[in-house]
């Protein structure tokens, strides 16, 4: 059979390997890659009178162990009484669906956290949603781990600093988590199967509640107050002011919690979570991006991701108590009188109103909304054009008043602990860097509720 290069292609692997797991013929219909999964590539599509989704590595970047895992830690899940699409098949040898992948049975419900927040639709299940998710979180940290076989396995603190060094970018807000990190380890507990990203996204809510956990490809071994932590996590509150998921407190998670595990996380060691998680997030966002940037999987959705480093940065320095000042107003660059008009900015205008306007009006669902990415990068880079030479130049003062040259020695010297990581003017320096880089990737977010 052909190398899978096409949707005809993948449509009749997937329909030739369907027939031999059911033993009966099966055809393929309304097969379409759905807008879910940066890391992953994930389709729907119809399949012997079921609707089912097709979860796969892209062809190229196989990850075969990691999707065996997924696929071990759904069933696990299942027999624990958690809810979870039903597993149809999965497969690690990429000569069948041209990559590592499973497939799932389809569960109705809304995944997108804006709508789950915010659609009357879902406000009688948003009202218990916390607790619930609480409860199902205590049942996910019952599944014996040795129900996992292979379960990954390492000190939290050590395993950012591993990634940190892996991205090659300095971060010195970064390093300065982490020297806090170390400083406040929390006590210990048993170690639990951890979902890993049990988020708003990886969820499927219908009108009366939780209907599934989707997305295992982060399973391991480990605090289970992981998970409650990235469930508080800014990022997937989308703008909303409740500290948990946008949806509810942190007592109203903890008691559902407390509900099934029978005594009540510290509330503490939750939050210690929260900044690690955010921490693992702008460095997993730095990760993605480097995949396009070296040219493994290009991408415009991995090159707008690299950019949401500033957010998480934003939040880290939240969450260690140092507010944002002021953003710095947008103003005009200095018009070329070399190249007249329409300049660069007009340029770029121009195109992102064409991807946003012109380009989704008439694309499919998946490159509509690459359109509606690659416009907001567009955005980002005409804010960069009017902000960046004064943006530089003050970096530039910032550093020379640290005794500094560069973001790589500033990031160097917090690492070693040759500057004082706690010292009031190093870490307005940061502050004062962080809004300026979120006032070019994403102003808005600044607005939002800390």
């Amino acid at each position: 059979m052909s190398a899978p290069g096409n949707v005809a292609d993948l449509g009749a692997r997937l329909a030739s390997r369907l027939t031999d797991v059911s033993g009966t013929p099966v055809t393929v219909e309304g097969l379409r890659r759905l807008t879910a999964g940066a890391s992953r590539e994930t389709w729907s599509f119809t399949a012997g009178g079921r609707d089912l989704v097709l979860r796969r590595d892209p062809p190229g970047a196989d990850r075969p162990d990691g999707m065996a895992l997924e696929a071990a830690a759904i069933g696990a899940a299942a027999a624990a009484g958690v809810a979870v699409p039903p597993l149809v098949d999965s497969g690690t040898d990429a000569t069948t669906l041209g990559s590592p992948y499973l497939v799932t049975g389809h569960v109705a419900g809304e995944t997108l956290g804006p709508r789950i927040l915010r659609d009357e639709r879902y406000a009688t299940a948003r009202a218990g949603l916390t607790a619930e998710l609480g409860r199902t979180l205590a049942r996910i940290h019952t599944i014996p781990p040795d129900a996992v076989p292979g379960l990954a396995q390492a000190d939290p603190v050590d395993a950012l600093r591993t990634i940190c060094d892996a991205i090659d970018e300095p971060l010195p807000t970064v390093e300065i988590t982490l020297r806090w990190l170390d400083r406040h380890r929390p006590e210990p507990v048993a170690d639990t199967v951890v979902h890993g990203d049990f988020r708003l996204g990886n969820l499927i809510v219908d009108e009366t509640g939780l209907a599934a956990v989707l997305d295992w490809e982060l399973v391991h071994r480990g605090d289970p107050r992981e998970d409650l932590g990235w469930l508080c996590v800014k990022c997937w509150r989308f703008g909303a002011a409740a500290p948990v998921a946008g949806l509810g407190t942190v007592d109203e998670l903890l008691d559902g919690y407390a509900e099934v595990a029978g005594e009540r996380p510290d509330e503490q060691a939750v939050r210690w979570w929260q900044i690690h998680r955010t921490a693992w997030w702008a460095l997993h966002c730095r990760e993605m991006a480097e995949r396009h940037l070296s040219g493994a999987v290009p991408s415009v959705e991995l090159a707008a991701i690299g950019r949401r480093v500033a957010e998480q940065e934003h939040d880290l320095l939240l969450l260690l108590g140092l507010p944002a000042g002021d953003a710095h107003r947008e103003v005009a660059p200095p018009r070329s009188d070399l190249h007249g008009r329409p300049s660069s900015a007009d340029l770029v205008d121009a195109v992102a109103a064409f991807l946003r306007e012109d380009v989704r009006a008439v694309a499919d669902e998946r490159v509509g909304y690459l359109a509606r990415v690659a416009a907001n990068v567009l955005d980002g880079v005409g804010r960069d054009l009017a902000l960046g030479p004064d943006q530089e130049r003050r970096h530039r003062e910032r550093l020379a008043a640290l005794g500094l040259h560069d973001q790589a020695g500033l990031a160097a010297a917090i690492r070693a602990g040759t500057v004082d990581d706690t010292d009031p003017a190093l870490l307005a320096a940061v502050r004062e860097a962080v809004t300026d880089k979120l006032a070019v990737a994403n102003p808005r977010y600044l607005e939002q509720p800390g």
